[in-house]
């Protein structure tokens, strides 16, 4: 058994404490491999856990610690997780160190790894050696974001596939993810819609390649989705913002579109079908939809786990293996700032990673 800091957040009393404390980790058995992670991104999807939508600004601070009170009703929303002190971190990078006694788990012994343990804000980790992916002389740093934006972005396409959908469209679609769906759907042939709110963004993509870029800044953001939407056939969407109307404003051009297109009238709207994803809530407020767009849509959540589950293991090696060979290329990522664990607490750093702006995000370098 070895010792390590690891990062816990507790919801207790309408409080959010998020700490870094001294933490116990088990020898491995069976597949389980012992990781020692050396880099960890904070991704939006960590937000849930260490962040939600608690009061940062007017939090009280400390060395390695933060308490901040949650308001309503997010905190009786999570009702289920009140007292329970919960570790954090989907994803990162590090060297195996111990193993079971599984034939492979025990030949990653001494390699450097990607892994999805769920605990990767900590200076050790149990994961299973099957969802381990050996980086090779990829560095940690480049590895450590190897699964969750990478095999998301690509669980888009396949999931496109699947509903026979020729195109896609990408809300906030300048994010890390947004520009590895750019150059997967150039790599593929499909016609990707990308939906922005800054000039820079546009810029940014159109680097990328990207054809169709549509800044829901401009006085005429519905006629250019419109426009995108005839041009592109996309039907199908992808929304990572949740909160407001963009989800919406989707669905509305989608059936302006359609509609424009028929030969005659009915009066419950195009037979059309329309579907939006939402896959995370960068905005938390309620998410609002008006009935303009007849009866053929579809709203609904698409996380990465159930989806993996759905694909099916051929899919699933297949996607990882496609990960590996661009981790350099398609699927890079960059980082603003490394932190330690300690400073990954304060304020300064907190408020930051919580803003989850596009270029912005942070490395977590628990042993530093």
């Amino acid at each position: 058994m070895i010792t390590g800091k690891q990062i816990f957040s507790t919801l207790e009393d309408g409080k959010l404490t998020v700490e870094v404390a001294e933490s116990q980790f088990a020898d491995p058995t069976g597949s389980q491999v012992l990781v020692k992670m050396e880099a960890a991104p904070i991704n939006p999807s960590d937000l849930a856990i260490i962040t939600g939508a608690a009061d940062l600004e007017n939090a009280e601070y400390s060395d390695g610690k933060f308490v901040a009170t949650m308001p309503e009703p997010f905190n009786s929303a999570q009702k289920g997780r009140h007292g329970q002190r919960l570790p954090a971190g989907n994803e990162g990078a590090g060297t195996v160190v111990a193993a079971g006694d599984n034939e492979y788990a025990q030949s990653l012994v001494g390699q450097r790894v990607a892994c999805v343990p769920g605990t990767a804000f900590s200076q050790y980790c149990i994961a299973d050696a099957m969802m381990c992916l050996p980086l090779g002389d990829i560095s940690s740093e480049d590895g450590a974001s190897a699964f969750v934006n990478p095999m998301t972005a690509l669980g888009f396409v396949e999931t496109a596939r699947m509903e026979e959908q020729g195109a896609i469209i990408h809300t906030a679609a300048a994010s890390n993810l947004g520009q590895m769906l750019v150059k997967i759907c150039q790599e593929d042939d499909i016609p990707l819609v990308n939906i922005v709110r800054k000039a820079e963004h546009v810029e940014l993509l159109s680097g990328l390649g990207a054809t169709h870029i549509v800044n829901s800044s401009d006085e005429d953001f519905m006629g250019q989705l419109r426009g995108a939407i005839e041009a592109t056939g996309a039907y199908l969407g992808f929304d990572p913002i949740g909160g407001g109307q963009m989800a919406d404003n989707c669905f509305k051009a989608m059936e302006q579109v359609a509609a424009s297109n028929m030969t005659e009238y009915s009066r419950y709207g195009s037979d059309q079908a329309k579907k939006m994803y939402i896959y995370g809530r960068l905005d938390f407020g309620p998410t609002i939809l008006t009935p303009a767009y007849g009866f053929g849509w579809t709203l609904s959540g698409w996380l990465l786990a159930p989806f993996l589950q759905k694909a099916g293991m051929e899919t699933i090696l297949r996607m990882r293996q496609r990960v590996l060979d661009g981790l350099t290329t398609t699927f890079a990522s960059s980082y603003k700032r490394q932190v330690t664990l300690e400073e990954m607490l304060t304020r300064e750093a907190a408020l930051d990673y919580r803003a989850v702006k596009t270029g912005e995000k942070y490395l977590v370098t628990p042993h530093a």
